[in-house]
């Protein structure tokens, strides 16, 4: 999986503690490796976010991103589930 990144969510990321940081590091390694892996609990979003999907990086932290090609996503929101779903 190839990772393109929005504007928003690299300015999240920057504001993220170290510890986080190296969760959603880890995280968007095994997705690029093995997107559906159980662990990153990959599925599709409801709502305002139809058309977006999300993974988890350790408890309550989320990456929302959208597939934008067959093997490309553009990762648009981090954050708790709290942040994200406001």
């Amino acid at each position: 999986m190839k990772l393109r990144y929005h504007k928003s969510f690299q300015r999240q990321v920057i504001k993220l503690q170290d510890s986080h940081k190296r969760r959603l590091k880890e995280a968007l390694e095994l997705f690029q490796v093995e997107p559906y892996h159980e662990r990153l609990y990959n599925h599709p979003l409801t709502g305002e976010w139809k058309g977006y999907r999300s993974i988890s990086f350790g408890g309550d932290w989320r990456i929302h991103y959208k597939p934008i090609g067959k093997d490309v996503a553009l990762l648009v929101a981090v954050g708790t589930h709290n942040q994200l779903y406001k």
